[in-house]
């Protein structure tokens, strides 16, 4: 009774290589499906088109009807989907911390400017210096509001490259309107 239930399981192991991994195969999708849903496309671009590639083979060789290929292909497929959907997450958090920052730093940088600027419109600062930290000004919320934009449409690269020298330019005007406000005026008497 013994010799046929291992002959039973020898045949049954050697049907595996006659069938293709279906549902390896299917694994893999889901696993790029995963990683396409968490951003891959744009944080981990490089290992999902490597799992991509890897099901293309997985398919290909099951067309060649070489299903133990097929397998591997399809596990690799889906080993880097998985990491693909892992690295993803991992970048896409590091990007919104930066853009949180980024967007944060110019929010504050722009309200110091603002109030800055109407110290020195009380206290008649030059005109000239007056226009200039206005364009200034007008142009960081425009890049402010362009990065908050990207922000919730979750391109956080977008949004911190939005923002890149804003809040340098607002501490520059800051500055160089401080010697035309009041409290600067007091000082120098």
């Amino acid at each position: 009774m013994m010799l046929p239930l291992a002959v039973v399981a020898a045949l049954s192991g050697a049907a595996c290589g006659d069938d293709p991994p279906d549902k390896e195969m299917q694994a893999a999708q889901a696993a790029i499906d995963a990683a396409r849903a968490a951003g891959a496309d744009q944080y981990s671009h490089d290992e999902l088109v490597a799992s991509q590639e890897a099901l293309a083979h997985a398919k290909d060789a099951v067309t060649q009807r070489d299903y133990r290929l097929a397998l591997s292909q399809a596990l690799d497929a889906r080993t880097r989907g998985q990491s693909a959907e892992h690295e993803a997450t991992t970048r896409k958090a590091a990007a919104r911390g930066a853009a949180d920052g980024a967007i944060s730093d110019a929010t504050m940088a722009l309200t110091a400017a603002r109030a800055t600027l109407k110290a020195a419109e009380t206290a008649r600062a030059p005109a000239r210096a007056l226009t200039a930290a206005r364009r200034a000004i007008a142009d960081s919320d425009k890049a402010l509001q362009k990065a908050r934009a990207a922000y919730e449409k979750e391109n956080f690269p977008a949004a911190v490259e939005s923002l890149d020298g804003v809040a340098a330019r607002l501490q520059t005007v800051t500055k160089d309107l401080s010697p035309a406000t009041p409290s600067s005026n007091r000082r120098r008497h």
